[in-house]
């Protein structure tokens, strides 16, 4: 595409910075930024940045408001049902203080703000696994008014997307790419408990691996740098470009906002230029490698390298000597005291972070050192040889330190509040409407008897007067008065009305936003689903899920249910002889869409679809929140998967009113929510799984030097399986997940509704797994993941 064709695209893009600490966000706002992301203490994804109160959110606001620039708030983790009164404080007072949207994943988070806190816009996140047009759609439909797409997208994608949706389209630009789709990596959580889905990842997929002994970075991706893909993201009508980061530090956010701010302004004569001086200005990010992702090629080769270390920032060198709790090694990069660095452990630990506070060259104590120097530093966290140095912020960049922020930050007044007003005139009386704040309000000013004026702009006179807002917090965004009579209003009555209507504005408006928002909170909390805890009654259901048309035969078992079946190309050539078997049975088998289904796809499986149902089958498994959409105008059962997240009441409701029957409850869950979850007093049924194989990666990226006929192994002997299927690479633990043992415990919590997963094993080892589930002992080898030790 041409520069010149780029310049006839009007609209140019939202730039979106991250901000995990307040050094960050003004930094953000000075190099150029038009709208910042930021988390609170709770329900954030990066729950490890520094994030902000409520009270800080509020003044940053007003902050951003008062600069033209807009701030969105993260609430984007999967919420437990005992954060559900936390969760509504929180959206009720983000409503009063008027954030421009809040970014989320958990479907709770959008009932709860669509029904009680209206005035918050409703922006998906990349979590949500939103990668092709029905998922927007969907989105929009449910209220959504701005959805982040999967880093996965190649552009042309993007643009089609953009052509046929009406939602603002957002895409990462730059910043560390997870190597699972978002949304979709357990890796974290089955190690330890810590969820990449509730903010906690410990970036498994960071460290080193081995591959038939060969160690390597297998898992870790380079970093995503598509500055030169400007001119396609606007030609493609993306409205925001977004930079991720919220754990970088100041001076990332300034290097990095201040390069693609550069590029967004250039003139199309200075592109190249631009360009070529932004790329200089990167190199001071501390990031990896860089790569364009999938934004560029369906098959990028330069997405991971396996010989490049996981971890980010300028790698210095290898740590060679250790005395007492001082480190030594060689530095490829200059050294200052104040910079900060983060060792790497080579075994299967995440790495430590600290500040320089002395430097020793040659045993002489130092303020810095040149590159290629063998330097050595006090550190305060015990490391081992030949673990790795990362040199990740400088003490010589742009910053301000976190006081001068806070200081800053106390000295911001109240949120400027744009209002409309119409003045009119009629009985002697000045009438004015105002719309403000979502609302429209009117007031009334007794004028008496007036003479004429002669003035020929009486509009510009009022104009004038009421755009003299004073100390109050109102702008005036636009004025008319196009039939107000020319009259001769005495100077200091008229100033008079006009500080009147102002102190009234501030007192109807502000006062009923914060009434809505009281109401709102008191009304959200009433709605919050009771529990009526008991044990299951009746018969319980059991389904399970195995890969091929051919194993139906599951079903002859007597405590088989169902079964559940992929819609795969395989599976849709046997349909016709299948369904012939199934006479009079269809409503044993459930089909279940895939949970990545790209753009191209789209058609074959909305045709399979079709013919499934034209066979005589209704029962549907969805796995993701796009696959609604297949479903409109028909009589179909839909159930939902344990990647359509359950972790809450909310999001139980929200699938209940999409016409949901029945829920499968989250893989990573622990007993204590389960419990919570199967108390609920609701209409949808909920299922629990007992046993399945954990894929805790799914990615589209291949990883290089890896075939599929051996594990990789980690640090500590853990084992991992990686097979392509559909063109994704799925990396399963060896270790399965297993709570058969609990069968019982589960019924007396209110469970009737099993689910097993059987689609990896043999006919042995199915014939095992199902005497474990009917005798409810547990499976031997395998992991409970969650549900003892609990999910954080």
């Amino acid at each position: 595409m041409s520069l010149k064709q780029n310049s006839n695209v009007i609209n140019k893009p939202e730039l979106l910075s991250p901000a995990g600490s307040l050094e960050a966000f003004f930094a953000a706002m000075e190099k150029g930024a038009d709208a910042v992301y930021a988390g609170l203490k709770d329900f954030s994804a990066r729950a490890k940045a520094k994030n902000f109160s409520l009270s800080q959110m509020e003044r940053m606001t007003a902050y951003a408001h008062g600069n033209g620039k807009k701030v969105y708030v993260t609430l984007n983790t999967l919420v437990k049902e005992a954060e559900l009164p936390l969760l509504v404080d929180n959206l009720a007072a983000l409503e009063a203080m008027r954030v421009d949207g809040v970014i989320l994943q958990d479907l709770a988070v959008a009932r709860i703000a669509r029904e009680y806190f209206p005035g918050i816009p409703l922006h998906a996140s990349t979590q949500m696994t939103i990668h092709n047009s029905l998922g927007v759609r969907q989105l929009e439909e449910l209220g959504f008014e701005r959805v982040v797409l999967a880093r996965e997208l190649h552009i042309d994608e993007i643009k089609h997307i953009v052509s046929t949706c009406d939602a603002e389209i957002e895409c990462f630009i730059h910043g560390a790419l997870c190597f699972s789709i978002s949304g979709q990596c357990f890796f974290s959580s089955f190690l330890g408990g810590h969820s990449g889905n509730r903010g906690r990842c410990a970036q498994p997929c960071r460290r080193q691996y081995k591959y038939k002994g060969k160690e390597g970075y297998y898992l870790s991706t380079n970093d995503f740098s598509s500055i030169e893909m400007i001119p396609h993201l606007m030609d493609a009508g993306v409205h925001s470009l977004k930079i991720e980061g919220r754990m970088k530090s100041a001076e990332y956010v300034a290097s990095v906002i201040g390069a693609y701010r550069m590029v967004l302004d250039a003139a199309p004569g200075e592109h190249a230029a631009k360009v070529a001086e932004a790329k200089e200005l990167l190199k001071r990010s501390f990031g990896r490698v860089p790569t364009k992702g999938f934004l560029a090629s369906q098959h990028p080769t330069d997405i991971s390298t396996p010989s490049i270390k996981g971890a980010t920032g300028r790698y210095l060198g290898d740590i060679r000597e250790i005395r007492g709790n001082r480190i030594s090694f060689d530095t490829r990069d200059r050294l200052h005291v104040g910079d900060r660095v983060r060792v790497q452990p080579k075994s299967d630990m995440a790495g430590r972070a600290f500040t320089i506070k002395e430097l020793y060259l040659g045993g002489k104590k130092v303020m810095n050192v040149k590159e290629n120097t063998m330097v050595s530093t006090p550190s305060p966290f015990p490391f081992k040889l030949g673990d790795s140095v990362f040199k990740v912020s400088s003490e010589t960049a742009f910053t301000m330190s976190e006081n001068a922020c806070l200081k800053r930050l106390e000295n911001v007044k109240g949120d400027s509040i744009p209002c409309k007003l119409t003045l009119s005139y009629a009985d002697e009386k000045m009438r004015i409407d105002a719309q403000v704040l979502g609302s429209e309000l009117t007031t009334e000013f007794e004028l008496g008897e007036l003479e004429p004026s002669h003035t020929s702009d009486m509009e510009g006179v009022l104009r004038a007067q009421f755009s003299r807002c004073g100390e109050t917090r109102f702008t005036l965004a636009s004025f008319a008065a196009t039939d107000f009579p020319a009259l001769m209003i005495p100077p200091p009555k008229l100033k008079e009305i006009r500080r009147n209507f102002y102190t009234w504005l501030a007192e109807h408006a502000l006062g009923s936003l914060k009434e809505r928002s009281a109401k709102g909170r008191e009304r959200a909390y009433a709605a919050l689903v009771a529990r009526r805890p008991g044990p299951a009654r009746g018969k319980e259901e059991l389904a399970v899920r195995v890969e091929q048309v051919k194993d139906w035969h599951e079903l002859h078992r007597d405590m088989v249910d169902a079964v559940i079946l992929p819609v795969s190309k395989a599976n849709m050539h046997q349909l016709g002889p299948f369904s012939r078997k199934l006479k009079g049975s269809e409503q044993k088998v459930i089909w279940q869409l895939p949970f990545i289904i790209f753009e191209a796809d789209v058609p074959f499986y909305r045709e399979a679809v079709e013919a499934i149902m034209r066979a005589g089958f209704r029962r549907f498994e969805l796995t993701n929140i796009s696959q609604f959409q297949f479903f409109k105008g028909t009589d179909a059962e839909l159930n939902t998967d344990y990647r359509l997240f359950s972790l809450n009441s909310q999001a139980l409701l929200s699938w209940q009113e999409m016409g949901v029957t029945r829920a499968t409850l989250y893989i990573e869950d622990d007993k204590e929510n389960l419990a919570r979850l199967l108390a609920c007093d609701l209409k949808v049924n909920r299922a629990v799984l007992l046993y399945a194989p954990v894929p805790v990666i799914t990615s589209k990226i291949s990883i290089k030097e890896v075939k599929g006929d051996v594990p990789i192994a980690s640090d500590r002997g853990d084992l991992y399986s990686v097979k392509v299927k559909d063109n994704l690479t799925v990396v399963n633990a060896q270790t399965p997940f297993a709570i058969t043992q609990h069968r019982n415990e589960l019924r007396q919590l209110g469970c009737g509704s099993f689910v097993l997963d059987l689609s990896l094993l043999q006919q042995p080892e199915r014939d095992r797994v199902l005497e474990a589930f009917r005798k409810g002992v547990a499976v031997p080898g395998a992991s409970e993941f969650n549900y003892t030790a609990g999910l954080v």
